[in-house]
């Protein structure tokens, strides 16, 4: 299981097409929520995800992860770059007499993103990609847990477990889970 640092490193190599499969898996969404705190419609959002697809597609062969450096951010950047460059496309500014500078400035929506909202999103997705690598009691146990908040007890009763193998799936998971985001929540 790769670890989103060495993830990154396999993102080097152009004959590891699982590499950018997992990328794609784990980012698509966040590119897209990002997208659509600028304003997008959902269609013209999808379209700003696929270009800084692209565009991650260029440099991240070339890229070297720092882990002094936010990746996130570099992340953000180029999706707010891209944006600002499909509205200087789309609708050339006018200085025309009269026009508030407020309505000439691109609102700057993404620096708005809350640290919060940024580590609840990639886990939830982490989550999801983690899920088809447990047997499903594993999972459900995890799930009503740790998730759902209730009681092992309860949940060992329904599932037919020991509430032993209740806490273990829970550590199994979430070990998983640290490994999955190691580097990714700076």
């Amino acid at each position: 299981m790769d670890t989103p640092a060495s993830l990154l490193e396999r993102l080097r190599r152009p004959d590891d097409p699982a590499a950018w499969d997992r990328f794609v898996e784990l980012y698509t969404p966040l590119l897209y929520y990002w997208a659509r705190c600028t304003g997008l419609q959902q269609a013209d959002a999808a379209d700003l995800v696929q270009e800084v697809l692209v565009v991650l597609f260029r440099k991240l062969p070339e890229f070297t992860y720092d882990k002094q450096r936010s990746f996130r951010n570099w992340l953000r950047t180029i999706t707010l770059n891209k944006w600002r460059e499909s509205k200087r496309r789309r609708a050339p500014v006018s200085f025309e007499a009269g026009a508030a500078l407020d309505e000439v400035a691109a609102p700057d929506d993404m620096a708005a993103l809350e640290e919060k909202e940024y580590r609840r999103h990639l886990v939830g997705q982490a989550l999801e990609v983690l899920r088809d690598e447990f047997p499903a009691t594993t999972w459900k146990a995890f799930e009503e847990y740790a998730l759902n908040n209730r009681h092992a007890e309860e949940v060992a009763a329904e599932l037919g477990l020991r509430v032993g193998r209740v806490y273990a799936a829970k550590s199994r998971v979430l070990s998983r889970l640290r490994q999955e985001l190691d580097g990714l929540l700076d």
